[in-house]
């Protein structure tokens, strides 16, 4: 790859991965926003939940209609529209006069993200060459952690001004408004996926972008691997859900992605992310000094990230994502006994962040990476848009069921039995990993589509 290819594909990186940066941003911000929202709409623990989940639970529809979305307008053109809802979407939870229009407003803009988390990772895989794939599909979760350190700093800032400036909350959600028209604008100068234009019968128009980021040779050695594939698929046979389950191999990924899924959601990392100022607080910080003690965890994320995208190009997926899970389970136990031996003391609330860093060190280094790396990789061409959407729907409805009850069992509960719920959840989440992940590392979209089709056959 040559100067000019590399810089472009660069620009499509830094330009698709907006999309993170307000997925990141958009979940973020409300853990900085609800204690003054809820101040200000009169919320209550399952009000608080509500507001938080009702993002999650519109990102599971966007998540599930985002893909096929993708597979019918294309991966460019619906991250053009992506944006403009999170723009309007936006604008419509900073002027939310009541609890009833901010979630609405916040389910909408889950839709936004939802689709954001299909579209953005299988738009990179698609344009990545194979041998930098996992490197520049995770840059979309350097840009979420990204958006999220953002979202606490802006949270903390404005926080502590908030005895002069009035609900402060809705200036810490219109920020997201700007990257929002960045996306818009930078997308709509993108080429669009070579695979898709591929399946749409446009060859010439696919190996012309696949020449602005490849060799001439790499180009035509892709695209006849892409015309190869799609070449032993039945072209009339329609792909829906249904006639994805009927294939057994293909059933056994779209088992593995929802796993994969349920493993990233497992850990409570949204707990942390969304309620982390919360827990600060109940661990015996004040709010202002609660909002300030977050950046540490967003801080740990972005660099946890880089370390995460390094150890990508030097280990498997597989043995990150186990080790990531048993860091993890581990950091959550330790809350839990700290938290029950350590009452009233004035160590706790420090315990708890040393913890909650270690536990994000280990979640956004291995666990959050290679997620979303592999959900972009495992599905064939023909099925990536439903079969992705469909694993990161079930990825968002978990969310969206830990998110809105999190906050209820704190309050019933106490933070020592609320962790080892999760301690549970993370012991059988390990054992699925060491007992059914495959390794996806060094190879091509089309190669891995061969392998988990030849072992299909092989076990039929």
């Amino acid at each position: 790859m040559n100067t000019k290819q590399n810089s472009f594909l660069i620009k499509v990186i830094m330009v698709s991965t907006l999309g993170g940066l307000l997925f990141g941003y958009d979940t973020g911000v409300v853990n900085g926003a609800l204690p003054f929202m809820a101040e200000s709409l009169d919320l209550n623990s399952f009000t608080q939940g509500l507001v938080a989940s009702a993002l999650l639970l519109g990102a599971a529809v966007g998540a599930v209609t985002g893909g096929r979305l993708a597979d019918y307008l294309g991966r460019r053109k619906n991250i053009v529209y992506l944006a403009l809802l999170f723009f309007f979407a936006t604008l419509g939870c900073t002027l939310a006069p009541n609890i009833t229009v901010m979630v609405i407003s916040r389910f909408a803009l889950g839709v936004a993200v939802g689709g954001a988390s299909v579209a953005v990772p299988g738009y990179l895989a698609e344009m990545s060459p194979a041998n930098r794939r996992g490197k520049l599909v995770t840059i979309n979760e350097l840009m979420i952690v990204s958006g999220q350190l953002i979202a606490f700093i802006v949270n903390a800032i404005l926080g502590n001004m908030a005895d002069v400036i009035p609900e402060v909350w809705r200036y810490m959600l219109v920020i997201a408004a700007i990257p929002a028209v960045l996306l818009f604008f930078g997308m709509l100068k993108m080429p669009e996926s070579p695979r898709w234009l591929v399946s749409k019968n446009r060859t010439d128009e696919a190996l012309e972008v696949l020449r602005r980021v490849r060799s001439e040779e790499e180009a035509q050695i892709e695209l006849n691997e892409i015309k190869e594939s799609f070449a032993k698929e039945n072209e009339k046979e329609k792909t829906t859900f249904k006639n994805m389950l009927q294939l057994k191999w293909v059933r056994r990924i779209l088992f593995l992605g929802i796993g994969i899924s349920l493993v990233q959601q497992g850990t409570g990392v949204n707990s942390i992310m969304y309620y982390g100022t919360q827990i600060l607080r109940d661990a015996g910080f004040a709010t202002q000094a609660a909002l300030v003690a977050n950046i540490a965890n967003g801080v740990i994320s972005v660099l946890a990230t880089f370390l995460g995208i390094w150890l990508l190009g030097k280990v498997g997926r597989r043995p990150m994502l186990i080790v990531g899970q048993i860091g993890t389970t581990s950091a959550l136990l330790l809350i839990a006994i700290f938290g029950n031996v350590l009452v009233d003391s004035s160590a706790l609330p420090y315990v708890v962040l040393t913890l909650t860093v270690t536990f994000l060190a280990f979640q956004q280094g291995a666990i959050s990476p290679v997620t979303w790396l592999m959900l972009s990789e495992i599905f064939p061409t023909r099925f990536r848009g439903i079969g992705m959407g469909t694993a990161v729907f079930c990825m968002w409805i978990f969310n969206f069921l830990i998110s809105l009850g999190f906050p209820v069992l704190l309050d019933k509960t106490g933070l020592s039995i609320t962790f080892l719920v999760f301690v549970a959840l993370g012991i059988l989440l390990i054992t699925f990993a060491a007992r059914y992940l495959p390794e996806t590392k060094g190879l091509t979209l089309e190669q891995l589509e061969q392998r988990f089709r030849k072992h299909g056959e092989q076990k039929a």
